[in-house]
């Protein structure tokens, strides 16, 4: 049966198909390995990890349950153990403990139990979209705000030649694939929506993310009554960059109550240094700075009226923004806009801690047909052109800079000529040949459908149903331990050591005292290694007593305390 399989009755009556799941049952054990993660189930349970599941999410009987797949699944995420085929170095005795059972599932048989969940393609985008609606409803500001951003996340595989996306990380065009995100203000997850092909940050804004939005975003009655009054009102903020300027877009936008901001991408000249007056705001994560503000409104190329605020900085640079939100003052938008590198920081992190960019599964699958792509034929002359525009560009400033100098002896003359004309006539054969090409480009489709591809040219995509699950699965664990870090930083003097210290805590050992008559799981997690630290960790304890939680499938309450016994 494998090490660490004690309850042998329930293994083998789950072998013969009689029991439904093992029951949770905890025994009193002492120096758990890694038992502190047990501190983020609350936060678990409260952001909704095994809440809005389709019904559609079941599994056979057997010894191990669904709850308690979603949460090894989550607390793995928490551990830092990126992806399964790392349990492999992970003690199963000591994780079973953690979760009520005996050991937790080989490798193999927690992979067959994520690919039964995942069968059904979009159910994962599904269960991530109910829980979004519940997040995104939990917003307290009366202003909210949804960053939307590209990341792209690079293959190296060989089971299919994707589409070189440009990875600013890297500096380089290489084989990727796009996830665009939404996110918050303070860089919590909402959704995200995966694109083999990309298309740019407008079209998935228009035909992705905004239909997402305006079908999961809450709408109380004061905003309906607002927008019902002032036809300049809006019902949230789509927060993007440079990428996603466009005068339309923003006037569609504007057509369905919904506010923009971004950087401008034309700002012009410079304003006058006298408009600019000093401005206390508040960042996002609390802190409260001064900037040098101006404002004028701004009309755009297609006749839409929009708000042009800019910030001055120390060097004399003027940062230009755009934005149809007419309600805030001059300083909300700056800092809301601002904010969007906590969405960087958001992948930045995810990379590192939790495996963003990390491969759930070998395999592809096909392109929908319907999915355009740049014809090829197109790019060979669009890359002709621009290497042809080049080389004449060099050209031109040879010629330009090849002067008749006074000095020049006049056996010299006919040699400068000559060179003269040469590069004359070698501009205008290049011009020839530019035109003929920007004609052919203007005759050849730039898109096409996948299937029209040539043979050699198609390509697949990687599965994404597994992957979008998971990821689910660590959005839910982010948020969690988002929540733990900023209980903690109230209590910290250095409010940035809160994510180090929470992990600190998952990694600590703590012993495990349930009590059936008083309905209890005491988790005693052994002391850190600074007083201060057991102070703040107290605190948390005190906190998420208070919430006085059930642990999944039981009926005992969790009780945290600190020190050992």
């Amino acid at each position: 049966m494998g090490y660490a399989t004690t309850r042998t009755l329930e293994r083998v009556a789950a072998a013969m198909g009689v029991l439904e799941s093992a029951p949770v049952q905890f025994q009193a054990t002492r120096d758990v390995a890694g038992g502190g993660v047990l501190l983020a189930v609350p936060a678990l349970l409260a952001q909704g990890l095994l809440r809005h599941r389709p019904p559609s999410y079941q599994l056979p009987k057997g010894f191990y349950g669904i709850d308690s797949i979603f949460l090894l699944l989550a607390l793995m995420a928490l551990a830092r153990i990126r992806s399964v085929e790392q349990l492999r170095y992970q003690a199963p005795g000591e994780w079973g403990k953690v979760l009520g059972l005996d050991r937790i599932p080989e490798v193999r048989t927690l992979r067959a139990k994520i690919e039964r969940l995942c069968q059904d393609l979009g159910r994962a985008m599904q269960w991530n979209a109910e829980l979004a609606k519940e997040w995104m409803a939990r917003q307290e500001s009366a202003e909210v705000y949804f960053y939307c951003d590209g990341h792209v996340r690079v293959y190296h595989g060989e089971q299919t030649p994707l589409p070189r996306h440009y990875v600013a990380r890297e500096r380089l065009c290489l084989r990727a694939t796009v996830d665009y995100w939404v996110n918050a203000m303070d860089g919590r997850p909402f959704l995200y929506v995966n694109k083999e092909v990309d298309p740019g940050l407008i079209a998935t804004l228009q035909n992705d993310v905004i239909p997402w939005l305006e079908k999961l975003a809450p709408k109380t009655p004061g905003q309906e009554r607002r927008l019902a009054e002032d036809p300049r009102a809006h019902w949230f903020t789509v927060v993007f960059d440079r990428e996603g300027y466009s005068p339309n877009f923003f006037a569609e936008l504007f057509q369905k109550r919904i506010a923009i901001l971004t950087y401008h991408k034309f700002p012009k000249e410079n304003w006058r240094l006298e408009e600019f007056t000093i401005h206390r705001v508040q960042l996002a994560g609390g802190q409260v700075v001064t900037m040098k503000l101006a404002e004028r409104g701004t009309r755009l190329s297609n006749g839409l009226w929009v708000r042009q605020i800019r910030k001055l900085t120390d060097s004399g640079h003027q940062t230009a923004l755009l934005t149809t939100n007419f309600s805030a003052s001059m300083g909300t938008p700056a800092v809301s806009l601002f904010a969007r590198w906590s969405q960087e920081n958001f992948f930045r992190y995810m990379r590192e801690h939790y495996g963003l960019d990390r491969l759930v599964e070998y395999g592809t699958e096909l392109v929908p047909d319907a999915i355009e792509v740049v014809n090829p034929d197109w790019r060979r002359l669009d890359s002709q052109i621009r290497s042809k525009n080049g080389r004449r560009h060099r050209l031109r400033a040879e010629f330009a800079a090849l002067a008749l100098s006074e000095g020049l002896s006049e056996k010299d003359v006919p040699v400068y000529e000559q060179r003269k004309g040469q590069l004359q006539e070698q501009i205008q054969h290049l011009d020839v040949e530019i035109d003929n090409l920007k004609q052919q480009r203007k005759q050849t489709p730039h898109h096409i459908p996948v299937k029209s591809l040539p043979e050699e040219e198609r390509f697949t995509r990687l599965r994404t149903e597994r992957k979008h699950f998971l990821d689910t699965i660590k959005m839910i664990a982010y948020r969690a331990e988002t929540s733990l870090v900023s209980l903690l930083r109230e209590h910290l003097a250095r409010s940035d050591d809160a994510r180090t210290l929470v992990r600190q805590i998952f990694e600590t050992e703590a012993d495990l005292l349930p009590d059936l008559t008083a309905k209890t799981l005491s988790v005693q997690i052994h002391h850190l290694t600074q007083a201060a630290h057991d102070q703040v960790l107290e605190q948390l304890c005190i906190a998420l007593n208070a919430t006085q939680t059930v642990f999944p499938g039981t009926e005992l309450t969790m009780v945290f305390k600190i020190g050992s016994s």
